[in-house]
């Protein structure tokens, strides 16, 4: 295997390879492919003040490298790429080999590279040599942009009930009358074997809304659901005597981005549900859904009335 720096002369050569890269790892949904003539525009650039490198094997060209010149300290790779009959015998290496003592001689001390999240063997390959993950490069549709921007400036309804699972009319009046801070209008009123608690008060107020469900429920030995809808989403805290068992958000991700697990934590379990509400275990699975998007569910408070009627709750 021979590592050779290239030159303008080796244009096809250079042409053929990329066009094989190309067409092994496309450009993602949205993107518009490049041209060879913005490519080579590019590596004409990288021959002058970077480096540009051809593996050659007793078949011909087995490969290529190309990186930019130098800056802030550090030297970019735009490509690496072997084809699949000269893989797995080091080409990769000693292609990056040669890229990295031209970094070191321009005064780099970094090599970065990119990869898509989609070329799971390319992300393998970097990772398996030390590369590390330093930022994300997200994306969206414009399209979908719009629809996003246009739910987060409508705030929508707001509205809070805390259902208690009693027929204890005068002892829940007790205990939410004892709750701190006062409520402003507390209208406490019986649905079947739930009683249903409504204030203006805790309609906006996250944390109060789920701390009377929690002092309501450890005060009663009771369930309790705390169902709120928050614009354009749908919540529910399900507790029962005094601890909360299962919590639900239609957009996990609406506030912001989470930790995979702690959005999977925001789906609702069907088994819980149907055990302490008496609700269906299949339809909370049908009607109790996530999305990524508001505008993958049903409107937030028509969603927030399928949740009320699945769970035998008044709204």
């Amino acid at each position: 295997m021979n590592i050779r720096r290239a030159t303008e002369a080796d244009e096809q050569v250079l042409r053929d390879l990329w066009e094989e890269f190309e067409a092994e790892v496309p450009e993602p949904p949205g993107f518009l492919p490049e041209t060879w003539e913005q490519d080579w525009a590019d590596t004409l650039e990288n021959l002058a003040s970077g480096a540009v490198f051809i593996a050659e094997d007793d078949a011909g060209p087995a490969g290529a490298a190309r990186m930019e010149k130098p800056q802030l300290g550090a030297s970019h790779i735009q490509l690496v790429y072997v084809r699949p009959r000269a893989r797995r015998q080091g080409v990769a290496k000693a292609l990056l080999r040669a890229c990295a003592q031209v970094a070191r001689e321009q005064g780099s001390r970094t090599v970065t590279l990119e990869v898509l999240f989609s070329n799971e063997i390319g992300r393998a390959a970097w990772q398996h040599l030390g590369f590390a993950d330093l930022w994300v490069g997200m994306a969206q549709p414009l399209d979908a942009l719009d629809a996003r921007l246009d739910e987060a400036e409508d705030p929508g309804e707001w509205r809070a009930t805390t259902h208690v699972q009693s027929d204890d009319e005068v002892s829940v009046e007790r205990a939410v009358g004892q709750f701190l801070p006062r409520l402003v209008s507390p209208d406490v009123r019986s649905c079947e074997s739930w009683m249903r608690v409504a204030d203006p008060a805790l309609d906006r107020d996250r944390d109060a809304h789920g701390r009377l469900a929690k002092e309501l429920s450890e005060r009663l030995g009771a369930v309790t659901v705390a169902l709120g809808l928050e614009g354009p989403v749908v919540r529910f805290r399900l507790y029962e005597r005094g601890r909360m068992v299962d919590e639900y958000l239609s957009v996990p991700t609406y506030y912001g981005a989470l930790p995979k697990g702690d959005e999977l934590a925001l789906a609702a379990n069907p088994t819980l549900v149907s055990r302490l509400t008496g609700a269906n275990r299949d339809e909370v699975k049908r009607v109790a859904r996530t999305a990524a998007s508001p505008s993958e569910l049903p409107p937030a408070p028509e969603l927030y009335e399928q949740i009320a009627q699945m769970m035998g709750l008044e709204r």
